[in-house]
């Protein structure tokens, strides 16, 4: 997946070794999606390797897609690391649209089973995850929540935009005291995009501190965007089973975290050169997999570097620099 950038099985089969034909070595791909071996706990344990030590913020989100007129909806729970989100459990919805609750509970569930609440900083989320048994069900198992909520949401008998009604942009604010948000005492702070959108977070966290975790959100989409068409091209799959959906995301997740994994490594010893607009010029993940991909093609002795990076866990998270703005 690495050298082919794809996930189509046509484009892997050229790219493995030996001399069998194209379409025996298509079959080699399929049987590896196919395999139930490849279980969930199986991709979980490789994927727990990589996390750095001491507490990590959550992120939960879904992504979406079509193959014909067969929708794709994998609901994803993942850890927030070097701004990308790496994806720890997962699985494919029967249905297209937003997630139920049951199926978050199940996702947070499996996930507790193998890395406890203790270890969880808080959970990130948007206007999709909200309901009193959800909120609950996070309390109950001691996990923290920063997650947006809808304008219409009801606090204290009035619409939640009506406390921010006269917000501007780049204000923050938040209600005075803790109120019920769907049945739970929590906080409220809110802001105003650039974009004129009004953002309301409900939480467990500090007002500057939700800020600051609640951006980060944004780290989920930048793995699924850099698992699709700017990476893997996972849209482009033809596989509609949900396991064997679940399945081929575990292994374009194995490929992507091994680019995360070797770019950050990277990135230490030879930065990447900032722009002038003040961002890199490329991604982590872009970062690792150029040096993957030319040397699994022509630095073979560079292999065994590359392979003790692999096997070592992301070093302790950096305490990231405040970006709150003073208003």
């Amino acid at each position: 997946m690495i050298t082919a950038q794809s996930v189509n099985h046509r484009d892997l089969g050229p790219h493995l070794p030996g001399i069998s034909s194209t379409e025996a070595k298509k079959r080699r791909v399929e049987r590896a999606v196919h395999d139930e071996q490849l279980t969930a706990q199986v991709f979980l344990a490789l994927l727990l390797a990589h996390l750095p030590p001491g507490k990590i913020l959550m992120s939960l989100d879904r992504t979406t897609w079509e193959h014909g007129e067969s929708p794709l909806n994998l609901l994803v729970l993942g850890a927030v690391v070097h701004g990308f989100t790496i994806p720890l459990y997962w699985v494919a919805l029967d249905h297209t649209g937003n997630s139920d609750t049951r199926a978050r509970m199940w996702v947070v569930s499996k996930l507790l089973e193998a890395l406890p609440a203790r270890r969880w900083k808080g959970l990130v989320a948007d206007r999709e995850f909200i309901g009193a048994e959800w909120f609950r069900f996070l309390r109950r198992k001691g996990i923290r929540r920063a997650v947006r909520i809808c304008k219409d949401t009801v606090l204290e008998e009035l619409a939640a935009e009506t406390w921010f009604q006269d917000l501007q942009q780049g204000q923050f604010r938040m209600i005075a005291e803790k109120t019920q948000v769907f049945g739970e005492r929590m906080r409220v702070v809110a802001t105003r995009s650039p974009a004129g959108d009004l953002v309301i977070i409900a939480t467990d966290f500090g007002v500057w501190e939700t800020w600051k975790l609640y951006k980060l959100r944004w780290s989920i989409e930048c793995t699924f965007s850099s698992q699709k068409m700017r990476g893997f091209d996972l849209e482009r799959t033809g596989v509609t089973d949900k396991g064997r959906l679940e399945r081929l995301f575990g292994l374009v997740t194995l490929a992507w975290l091994s680019c995360l994994r070797v770019g950050v490594w990277r990135h230490e010893t030879q930065p990447i050169r900032v722009l002038a607009h003040g961002r890199r010029a490329m991604s982590l993940v872009r970062y690792g997999s150029e040096l993957l991909h030319n040397v699994l093609r022509w630095v073979p002795h560079q292999l065994a570097e590359i392979l003790q990076v692999l096997l070592r866990p992301f070093s302790s998270l950096e305490r990231e620099k405040s970006e709150v703005v003073i208003y």
